[in-house]
């Protein structure tokens, strides 16, 4: 029973009283003095049985996972923690820690732009895979459910299909492992592994009929892991927020032993190209 219930049941307490303690209502912590319990679980009994990926798990969902579902979930937030000083969020924690903030706002700084160019991908491939997994439901043959919601994607979205291709990689090496992660998942009937079908079956399709594929990047591996298990769309980037923030954090205090003030994003001796107008002169005042 939450304490704001248990407020109303005593005698003694009135209206304001519990008007004020029920102006925020939660499920997911619970806490009076010498007590914390999350989703009804004590904290005491939770720290040294439940890893933090579990615990992610708990406060979004409600319910602990089990132990192989915690571990997929593990395996899809260590693997996009990091990507270096060429991806706009780590840049931007670097610059910051160089102007004097401390690394609560290099975070912020950083994580303000995970948006949805950098940083959504991951909602909007699991938004693509639910909308195939939809019209499958409805009838539709799994090739021609992706070709549908390929198209009406690219309406939405432009040519560009979030999840699949990478600017600097090839061949993402971290998406092959993560799907054999799903793919042992299936076998172990930890997930139905029908996400990672659709995946594939959209990257075939992306693909056809080019001389290069279109792979699957980070994004849209780890974007199966959040629909196997379950999560969705819109917090596949709150976790990718979760995920990234580890990389953002050691940049940001790598950059503070480093050193720098107010480094900006090229090297002083670089001048950005001007392509305004040539030097002119100010028109003398008139009347």
């Amino acid at each position: 029973m939450s304490e704001s219930t248990q407020a109303g049941n005593q005698p003694g307490i009135d209206a304001g009283q519990r008007l004020s303690q029920d102006w925020w209502r939660t499920g997911i912590i619970d806490m009076q003095p010498g007590e914390i319990r999350y989703r009804g679980y004590p904290i005491e009994q939770l720290i040294g049985q439940v890893s933090f990926a579990q615990m992610i798990w708990l406060m979004l969902r409600g319910e602990l996972p089990g132990r192989k579902q915690g571990e997929l979930l593990d395996a899809a937030l260590m693997s996009a923690v990091d990507h270096g000083p060429q991806a706009p969020s780590i840049a931007i924690a670097r610059m910051a820690a160089t102007c004097g903030v401390g690394l609560n706002n290099a975070m912020a700084s950083a994580v303000n732009v995970l948006g949805d160019v950098h940083g959504g991908a991951g909602e909007q491939a699991v938004e693509l895979y639910q909308d195939v997994a939809r019209r499958i439901d409805g009838g539709l043959a799994q090739a021609d459910a992706v070709r549908a919601a390929l198209a009406d994607y690219r309406d939405a979205h432009g040519k560009f299909v979030s999840g699949f291709g990478h600017r600097f990689h090839p061949l993402d090496p971290r998406a092959p492992r993560l799907l054999a992660l799903v793919e042992q998942a299936a076998r172990d009937g930890v997930v139905s592994g029908r996400f990672a079908a659709i995946a594939r079956a959209v990257e075939a399709e992306l693909g056809a009929g080019r001389s290069k594929p279109i792979p699957m990047n980070i994004d849209g591996a780890t974007a199966v892991i959040y629909a196997e298990l379950g999560f969705p769309a819109p917090l596949a980037r709150g976790l990718f927020c979760l995920s990234r923030s580890v990389g953002i954090l050691a940049h940001a205090w790598e950059q503070t032993q480093q050193g720098g003030r107010n480094k900006g994003p090229i090297p002083r001796q670089y001048i950005w190209t001007y392509d305004g107008p040539p030097q002119r002169d100010v028109p003398p005042a008139r009347d």
